[in-house]
């Protein structure tokens, strides 16, 4: 009797389960496929430009593209990493629809932001001094300095714009995204090509062009904000309490920016170092392909990770931990879906893959034997992914970078030397630091994840969106009596 009365109560539970899984996958994929797409549209602004600058000569190809590497790894990079901060803060306050104390955090997110951006413009204005240190070419690292100066007006343009991202991500409100994005880049393009080849500005053209085009989806997203009746619930005034929040922010945003780029410096410290064999070229040649390709997957990877912290933070503001716990179970299914998937498709074309790059037949059966090893670091870059992103809308960035720092420079950096160099694996080695590191990010990230107590965290999290709203009033009463 027992026995079927669970087997009836099991019939019971899997339609249900199964329409719980249903809905939750149509609200991941309502907020990961169109933040892959918003992604590349954003990520294709860097190609255009370097392939514009490509067709002038091999001076301004190299300098642009070293300008490129640094300014995303000392300045964008930074300000991305920090901006997740408002995935928590935003996230759990939308969930909890305090919506007020949602549009508050994100002036705030903008104030800290513009505050950063200054000493990072200081650092670019030495750029030249910093490249001919590194041991670069005088006449490349003066043309790099230049092109990184125009990028000055984008890095102040993108403190704003990474906010406002995050302001309609968290709400899921993803649409304004990709349409300010595909207009951009058309933007982009049509400017680009008009001041790099019929102005002659040559290099300068494509960094001008890169920064107004930021600008512009600063103004597109802004008038959204403004007059879209989408944003009338978290569209508030901008007051005095937006530079109270700027050391909770910060407490978020400095370790999420460490997230981002503890693994970005370590990949492109193993591509400096690949400069250090006896045949740089071939071999710094076949690592930033496999860095290319790693950065391609990490649009889709990315989308998914997004989705996964949205649902995770609005879940946490509403209280609602049991819902967080499918969500992750979810994301994570999607994860690996996704990772099969790429991964299979990578290493089915393995012998044809370097062709995408270049003709060389060395470069690309080389790019063949280290196929198994980025498809490796794409199934784990596909995990990690998601596990930052619950990492973000939980608040616990500061433990993924304690795991960032132990995976990477611990393990990862180290094997990758030890390989490359003392073993003879050349890049190969290298690379094989990378997945070692990425491997143990995940198992940690995993295991973190696994035993959090979702009820506690859902309760940390009501607690730091109704005290500071509590604490913002008694302010305003001190203020006012």
């Amino acid at each position: 009797m027992k026995g079927a009365m669970e087997e009836g109560s099991n019939k019971c539970e899997w339609p249900k389960t199964r329409t719980t899984l249903m809905v939750e996958l149509k609200k991941m994929g309502r907020i990961a496929a169109p933040m892959v797409a918003t992604t590349v549209l954003q990520y294709l602004l860097q190609v255009v430009s370097v392939m514009m600058v490509g067709h002038l000569n091999q001076l301004s190809l190299s300098s642009v593209a070293i300008a490129t590497s640094l300014t995303n790894v000392s300045g964008f990079s930074i300000l991305s990493g920090m901006a997740g901060g408002l995935e928590t803060l935003c996230g759990q306050a939308y969930g909890a629809q305090q919506f007020e104390k949602f549009g508050i955090y994100t002036y705030t997110a903008i104030i800290s932001l513009t505050m950063v951006s200054a000493p990072i413009s200081i650092i670019w204005t030495f750029m030249d001094k910093i490249l001919i240190l590194l041991g670069q070419d005088i006449t490349i690292s003066l043309e790099a300095r230049t092109y990184a100066l125009w990028l000055i007006p984008a890095l102040f343009g993108s403190a704003i714009l990474k906010p406002l991202t995050r302001f309609f991500q968290t709400q899921s409100l993803i649409f304004p995204m990709i349409i300010s994005s595909f207009i951009v880049l058309c933007f982009h393009g049509v400017t680009c090509w008009t001041l790099v080849f019929k102005l002659g500005l040559g290099h300068v053209g494509a960094a001008i062009s890169f920064s107004l085009g930021t600008w512009l989806n600063v103004i597109i997203l802004f008038f959204f904000v403004k007059y879209s009746s989408a944003c009338e619930k978290t569209r508030v005034p901008f007051s005095k309490k937006a530079f109270l929040g700027i050391k909770e922010f910060f407490g978020l945003a400095v370790p999420s920016a460490a997230m981002v780029c503890l693994k970005w410096w370590a990949c492109e410290l193993l591509v400096l170092l690949a400069g250090l064999f006896q045949d740089p070229k071939l071999e710094t040649s076949v690592l930033s392909i496999c860095l290319t390709i790693s950065t391609l997957h990490f649009t889709i990877s990315y989308g998914l990770g997004a989705a996964t912290s949205t649902r995770v933070s609005n879940e946490l503001g509403a209280g609602n931990s049991k819902a967080v716990r499918f969500s992750v179970c979810t994301a994570t299914i999607l994860a690996v879906a996704e990772a099969l998937i790429i991964t299979g498709i990578l290493f089915g074309c393995r012998n044809v893959l370097g062709y995408a790059y270049t003709h060389d037949s060395e470069v690309v059966h080389y790019v063949a034997i280290m196929s198994p090893f980025i498809c490796a670091s794409i199934f784990t870059d596909s995990l990690q992914a998601v596990l930052s992103g619950v990492a973000r809308g939980s608040g616990w960035q500061h433990v993924g970078a304690y795991v960032n720092l132990g995976a990477f420079y611990l393990v990862g950096v180290p094997i990758g030397v030890v390989l490359g160099f003392i073993a003879h694996f050349r890049a190969k080695g290298l690379w094989i630091g990378i997945v070692a590191g990425s491997i143990v990010q995940t198992i940690f990230l995993s295991i973190i994840t696994a035993l959090t107590n979702w009820k506690k965290q859902s309760m940390m999290a009501r607690e730091r969106i109704f005290d500071a709203t509590s604490s913002d009033e008694s302010v305003t009463d001190r203020n006012i009596g």
